[in-house]
């Protein structure tokens, strides 16, 4: 089940078998079937990845350009399409199921371009996993992480525990979560631990950051460096469903700003035993759930007061300005402004005891900006909002301007959740140590100087 949906003999086999197929499909037409109809398809395909990459842009789904593997095959499915249905007449039977199955073989194809650019089905496994709702690997329920913590049972490694937090203050409805346990948490002296709540991007679930973006696999290797310490990590979910993207605000699509601050929090605080103190509280996010961590700090220091913003955007993203107004707040410009960072943080004044660390996923120099006690009045928004870097220089600038201090760091790679993991990975020792993980020594942000 381990077996690779990102690279490797599988996605290429799929593709070699589809584009067979496709090839068996069309066969030997007549002269007249071919100057008829391969236009007619060819079109079509074209239209199709049109109307694709239309609707991609009008919804505001991308966080970059897509691969050209998905509009070739968004083309092959229209192609597919009108040689099934045009090439049905005069066709042996075989021939007629061919032609029928590359339509689907076609539409996996494009799926498996979507999941090389965003990275969310790392293994077929993870797909196995979203389509059947199975438990995954080390999880257990709540039940029977707390009898192991009072019998003082302590693992070698954490324990994810899957969760079916109360939404009783925001009304939100929320899919089960998962909490991450380090093996300290279980020991019958356990220190108090911090917690992170991570949240990933559009159209994802509680389970995508410990599978696709390895945050489980990092946290444990960070615990075993640590004498059982790591921070007590939290999956949330911000959209309900999957089709539902409410990037992390209230509003029709649901009150996701208030399941964070509201249910979320004061569960882990109080189920967990979590340090209440927002000094001991971060949040990490990629894609859709950076721009949700940057948010949910600048909005709510007294719960927050470090971040991790990966490849997050100047603020709540549905489409263009009006269209996020319209689909996001139902029209209400006055809610949007609400949850734009850029007028919270003007209208808060000087933060005290905030940090976040944006990664970009481009190369480029490591840019740090200490904390200023000011407020950002000449702070501009970038030229290309579609540039990583562009919107973190931005964004950094302007929360550094009002009190906290920041850096931006580019790691290459790309805007998926494997490049997500790696900048885990390199963002929780300070993360962690800033959190006052019990053993972990504080360091400074990258670029910072030493003292």
């Amino acid at each position: 089940m381990n077996i690779g949906l990102l690279d490797g003999w599988l996605p290429t086999l799929i593709q070699v078998v589809t584009v067979l197929a496709l090839v068996v499909a069309v066969g030997r037409r007549s002269p007249r079937w071919l100057r008829l109809w391969l236009p007619v398809a060819v079109a079509t395909g074209v239209v199709l990845a049109l109307a694709c990459s239309w609707f991609i842009s009008d919804q505001g789904l991308a966080g970059g350009p897509a691969p050209t593997s998905l509009w070739v095959w968004i083309v092959l499915t229209g192609v597919a399409l009108v040689v099934a249905v045009a090439g049905w007449p005069g066709l042996h039977w075989w021939r007629r199921a061919v032609a029928v199955a590359v339509v689907p073989l076609c539409a996996v194809c494009a799926g498996l371009a979507v999941n090389t650019w965003t990275g969310y089905l790392p293994t077929v496994e993870a797909l196995w996993q979203r389509a059947t709702g199975a438990e995954l690997r080390g999880e257990t329920d709540l039940a029977t992480a707390l009898n192991m913590r009072r019998s003082g049972e302590r693992p070698d490694r954490g324990v994810l525990v899957s969760v079916q937090i109360p939404t009783t203050a925001s009304g939100f409805r929320a899919r089960p979560e998962l909490v991450y346990l380090p093996p300290a948490w279980f020991a019958h002296d356990a220190p108090q631990l911090p917690a992170v709540v991570m949240v990933g991007g559009e159209f994802g679930w509680p389970a995508d950051w410990p599978t696709a973006g390895g945050a489980q696999r990092t946290a444990d290797d960070f615990a075993a460096a640590h004498g059982g310490n790591a921070p007590i990590l939290v999956f949330v979910d911000t959209s309900g469903q999957f089709s539902n993207d409410t990037e992390c605000v209230n509003g029709p699509r649901g009150m996701a700003a208030d399941h964070l601050t509201k249910d979320v929090v004061p569960f882990v605080t109080s189920t967990f035993s979590a340090s209440p103190d927002p000094s001991r509280w971060g949040i990490v996010g990629w894609s859709a759930g950076g721009t949700c961590a940057v948010m949910t700090t600048v909005m709510h220091p007294e719960l927050f007061q470090t971040f991790v913003d990966m490849d997050g955007q100047v603020g709540p993203n549905a489409g263009s300005e009006p269209q996020t107004i319209a689909r996001l707040f139902g029209g209400d410009a006055a809610a949007f402004a609400h949850f734009d960072p850029a007028t919270v943080v003007r209208k808060h004044g000087p933060y005290t005891g905030v940090a976040g660390w944006f990664a970009v996923s481009e190369n480029g120099p490591v840019v740090y900006q200490p904390a200023q006690a000011g407020t950002p009045t000449n702070v501009q928004p970038p030229d290309n909002p579609e540039s990583h870097t562009a919107v973190a220089t931005y964004m950094c600038a302007l929360v550094s301007a009002a009190g906290i201090e920041c850096s931006v760091v580019p790691h290459g790679g790309d805007h998926t959740f494997p490049s997500a993991a790696e900048v885990f990975a390199a963002a929780l020792p300070w993360l962690a140590g800033r959190l006052h993980t019990p053993g972990v020594p504080a360091i400074g942000l990258p670029g910072a100087t030493p003292h």
